[in-house]
């Protein structure tokens, strides 16, 4: 009985040695598992991946116009096209002169006569970051996106451009549509009716000059004077150098998750073993399984 005993104690020894090698060794290779351990290096990296959170909050759209020429056909006389498009780059950068970087993209704005029309700013000495929604007028887009990439420790750009001619003329068009609805219904005013049909045109034509306000509204951000691309930048700080983890460190944390989930493992099991005898005891007491089988041996025999 004692042997047995120690060989239960012994391959639980062995079980939660080898479960506890496992998890350090994961620790090592495992990138996830590096930033839980680094809080600083976590830190930084949250800010960088998810900078673009907080420009969710912007939902101004700006928009420019083009001219563009379009040949039809080899001997084709060239067309003339005035195309509306939203014009988007998004920058995002690293830096460890935070208030220094952060002034210089004010200046530069400045420099290009554009617009700060969003600024998000949170965080700590060491662990800072701005969000800025910017729009620059279409002629200074690309070079103030070229200075920019200068600025701190560029780590993702990309620009978009979409083409939005049909969208403004879909509100143009429905402008239109909803002026002559007002006019036609202004006209029925003139008419003889009575006074709850009078009620309700002048209802409805108060309705219908809210849609052309709002579409107007809309359509002026089209206009030429209220051009505008947008330059997205996320500006993070990089704070110190953080030291490597430690072994001992390492080692700590691997010790304390296998306590934890061995624990939970062996509860699991002596659990799952002692619901298997219940149910055979209870199946036996019901004569649904016969009982083990027993030998008498008869003395002298």
């Amino acid at each position: 009985m004692k042997q047995k005993i120690r060989k239960g104690l012994l391959y639980l020894i062995l079980g939660f040695v080898v479960v506890f090698l496992a998890r350090l060794a994961y620790g090592y290779l495992a990138p996830a598992e590096q930033a839980s351990l680094n809080p600083q290096s976590a830190l930084q990296s949250a800010l960088i991946t998810g900078l673009g959170s907080s420009r969710e909050g912007f939902s101004k759209s700006n928009y420019a116009s083009d001219n563009l020429k379009i040949q039809r056909g080899d001997a084709g006389e060239a067309k003339s096209v005035d195309q509306k498009y939203e014009k988007v780059a998004s920058v995002v950068s690293k830096t460890n002169a935070f208030e220094d970087d952060e002034k210089a993209v004010r200046e530069l704005t400045n420099q290009y006569s554009a617009l700060i029309q969003f600024e998000q700013s949170s965080g700590l000495p060491g662990s800072r970051h701005v969000d800025l929604a910017i729009g620059v007028p279409p002629n200074r887009f690309d070079p103030m996106v070229a200075d920019l990439r200068k600025i701190g420790e560029l780590s993702s750009i990309h620009i978009d451009k979409t083409d939005k001619t049909n969208e403004f003329k879909e509100l143009k068009a429905k402008r239109a549509s909803l002026e002559k609805t007002r006019d036609a219904l202004v006209n029925l005013k003139g008419k003889p009716g009575r006074i709850e049909e009078f009620t309700s045109l002048e209802n409805r034509i108060l309705e219908i000059e809210d849609q052309i306000q709002t579409t107007g509204v809309s359509l002026g951000d089209y206009d030429q004077e209220n051009e505008f691309c947008t330059v997205r930048l996320s500006l993070a700080e990089k704070g110190a150098a953080v030291p490597g983890i430690s072994f001992r460190h390492r080692a700590v944390v691997a010790l304390a998750w296998t306590v934890k989930y061995y624990t939970f493992l062996l509860g699991f099991l002596i659990f799952g073993a002692l619901l298997t005898l219940l149910v055979v005891i209870v199946l036996q007491r019901l004569n649904l399984i016969p009982p083990p089988a027993t030998q008498f041996v008869a003395a002298g025999h």
